[in-house]
């Protein structure tokens, strides 16, 4: 599941890197006083399009896992969602009903399978690709997101859910959950300044092995998560090159050997159970060499942490990094 994206990311040209704050307040929605706006509704999507719908969506497919847990999360279960079974292997943040309906991978969804559900919206990523959207057009409204932009992707993860709490009528619930999300980080970044670790460095990565060989892909500068410890204080101490959507690169086990500061910490996610670090690199003279690796400074994210998620995975990576860096 995770090498899917990897085989069509790592190839995306060179990072331009960019922080981007996230604790200013949240602009302001008319629709976020009052009531939940009951009649017509009109919202412009990441291409650009002006997505209209008669009265707020209610029934909701959902085909990216990020989005869906923006939508639970809002307050509004989808009733089909790409892949739910994964989904609650690696989304632990919004966990789904048992109602919801199996519509195919994310990867290829079933449009006879959404269609089926008679949705009132389906949420999607651009990445996706037009030829679907076209298709699912013809029989549905389609609201499509950025899904990552390593330029600011705090930014777009607010944009996407204000984008999608439009669309449902949950504007109030989204500026809940940013408030939240900002009150998070300011939290943090207090807590691991007063431990004396601000500045200190970190890298993420996940990984897969083929044969003998060991594939490792790295987060950088504009990675969704990479954005969160670097709003705390933290360094990400990965600098190769990244994709200009998710900010995630590639590399294998001689290549990390760049990473020689003595107060970083590795952070990395194996939810599905296969343990790259742990076991495929047990033997690795390389890898044993590493200084985070001989300071035990290596740790396996708790499972169900979305690498790719909205606030409320964010908010269980920001408990990680403040675990680590102010215990």
């Amino acid at each position: 599941m995770m090498r899917t994206r990897a085989t069509v990311l790592v190839a995306a040209a060179a990072l331009l890197l960019s922080a981007c704050g996230t604790t200013e307040t949240p602009s302001a929605d008319p629709s976020a006083s009052g009531a939940a706006p009951s009649g017509p509704v009109t919202v412009t999507d990441s291409r650009g399009e002006t997505v209209s719908l008669k009265a707020p969506a209610t029934k909701v497919v959902g085909l990216e896992w990020g989005e869906v847990e923006m939508l639970v999360g809002l307050g509004v279960m989808p009733v089909g969602v790409a892949d739910p079974k994964g989904y609650a292997t690696w989304v632990s943040a919004a966990k789904l009903d048992a109602s919801v309906k199996d519509v195919g991978t994310r990867g290829e969804p079933s449009v006879d399978s959404i269609v089926a559900l008679q949705p009132d919206l389906v949420v999607m990523e651009a990445e996706r690709g037009s030829a679907l959207v076209t298709q699912l057009e013809k029989y549905v409204p389609v609201l499509v997101t950025k899904g990552s932009d390593a330029s600011d992707n705090l930014g777009r993860l607010r944009s996407d859910l204000n984008m999608i709490a439009t669309a449902t009528g949950k504007t109030a619930e989204a500026q809940k959950l940013l408030a939240d999300l900002d009150a998070a980080i300011a939290d943090g970044k207090k807590k691991i300044a007063d431990a004396g670790a601000a500045g200190q460095q970190f890298a993420i990565a996940d990984g897969w092995k083929e044969g003998s060989t060991v594939s490792i892909r790295m987060f950088g500068q504009g990675a969704f998560v990479s954005q969160l410890g670097i709003q705390l204080g933290l360094r990400n101490a990965w600098a190769g090159k990244t994709d200009e959507a998710w900010g995630l690169g590639q590399t294998d086990v001689e290549g990390m050997t760049v990473l020689k500061s003595q107060d970083l910490h590795f952070f990395y996610n194996a939810s599905d159970g296969d343990d790259v670090f742990a076991n495929g690199l047990a033997g690795n003279a390389i890898w044993k060499s590493l200084p985070f690796v001989q300071q035990h400074k290596l740790h396996r994210m708790p499972d169900g942490i979305w690498t790719f998620g909205g606030p409320l995975s964010a908010m269980q990576y920001i408990d990680q990094f403040v675990k680590v860096y102010a215990a």
